[in-house]
């Protein structure tokens, strides 16, 4: 689950220990239920601001990594005196982007957040605010909390904030979502709280990563007494995002989901109607234009002839190769280049393809 600033805030915009208190007890009765809880939380920097007693949040980058460094043992330590009442333990992890970037960090981090919850601790997950630059930011803990959920595959993503759900046209909740299409994200309303960074357009794209991926998540207001075992007893409160019938694998999840692609490869129609019939692999005959710099290894975007993208996929030929191939039977690729040593632009194991 995320947890953003305000859900922990009092009304003086101090973090509240009876709200994070209300948090580890229903953690700590899910942990009872048999339920691992994975957290990611907001609320370093809003600590920090409060501490420090600045006017109002910083706009600046160092500004706001000062502040998360005054406010994170803070909000440790109210964590931990929580859910030490229960015989928890508060575990802090910061992550950056390309902690998830990384392939081997990225598996280091869910065996980390494996070996915590056999160790009865709680994982507490946060932006590494005070050293992210904006190359390596993620900026949104909503997108952190879908990152997470696809790391461990987890069963549910609870967004946790202090409005009740996506609300519709007439101010109501919308209680199940089939699919976040464009038509959904546009309905969301940009309103941005004074001590969070998120607004209804991160919560959605976070619930579109995470229910392409086959993940169910959830929007509710994290103020409302026992929101956690409400939902987990199935209660009618908040959004449902309802997961997509195919599962991805947990590589998929990366290729696709997590790593951010450094070029793209543009196909024709023939190409296009073949990866979406599913099971084929991108051949350079099919390859039409080539954008960006990138190597071999490095994950792509793959787009149709209308500009829509296909899929995401590592690539076994560069940027430069790929542009005096493209077009090419793969029985003339040794004649441009001197070598094949790939019949495959991107085999079928390293490509996801993506809802459009």
């Amino acid at each position: 689950m995320k947890l953003g600033t305000n859900v922990l805030a009092a009304d003086d915009a101090t973090l509240s220990p009876a709200r994070i208190n209300a948090i580890a007890e229903q953690i700590a009765a899910l942990k009872q239920q048999g339920h691992d809880v994975t957290v990611v939380t907001s609320g370093a920097i809003g600590a920090g601001v409060a501490q420090a007693r600045l006017p109002r949040r910083p706009r600046d980058l160092p500004g706001l990594q000062a502040a998360a460094a005054i406010g994170q043992p803070a909000l440790m330590s109210l964590y931990n005196r929580a859910l030490s009442k229960h015989g928890l333990h508060a575990a802090q992890i910061l992550l950056t982007r390309s902690d998830f970037e990384d392939r081997h960090r990225y598996l280091n981090i869910r065996n980390t957040i494996g070996a915590l919850h056999r160790l009865n601790a709680v994982p507490l997950i946060n932006e590494n605010d005070t050293v992210a630059v904006e190359e390596i930011r993620f900026g949104e803990n909503d997108i952190i909390a879908a990152q997470v959920t696809n790391l461990l595959r987890a069963d549910l993503m609870i967004l946790l904030s202090v409005v009740d759900g996506l609300l519709d046209a007439k101010g109501e909740v919308v209680d199940l979502v089939p699919a976040v299409t464009d038509d959904i994200l546009r309905m969301a309303h940009e309103r941005r709280s004074t001590l969070g960074t998120g607004g209804m357009t991160t919560k959605l794209q976070a619930a579109r990563l995470v229910t392409q991926a086959g993940e169910a998540a959830m929007i509710a207001n994290g103020r409302t007494k026992d929101i956690l075992l409400r939902i987990i007893r199935g209660e009618k409160v908040g959004t449902v995002f309802a997961p997509a019938a195919h599962k991805l694998s947990a590589r998929q999840r990366w290729i696709g989901m997590t790593v951010r692609p450094l070029g793209r490869i543009r196909v024709d129609d023939g190409a296009a109607a073949a990866l979406r019939r599913g099971g084929k692999s991108l051949l350079a005959s099919g390859i039409t234009a080539v954008e960006g710099e990138f190597a071999r290894g490095d994950v792509v975007d793959v787009l149709d002839a209308k500009d829509i993208r296909i899929a995401r996929g590592k690539t076994n030929y560069a940027s430069d190769e790929l542009n005096r191939i493209k077009g090419l039977r793969t029985a003339h690729i040794a004649q441009v280049l001197g070598e094949k040593p790939f019949d495959e632009v991107i085999h079928r194991d390293n490509l996801v393809l993506l809802a459009s």
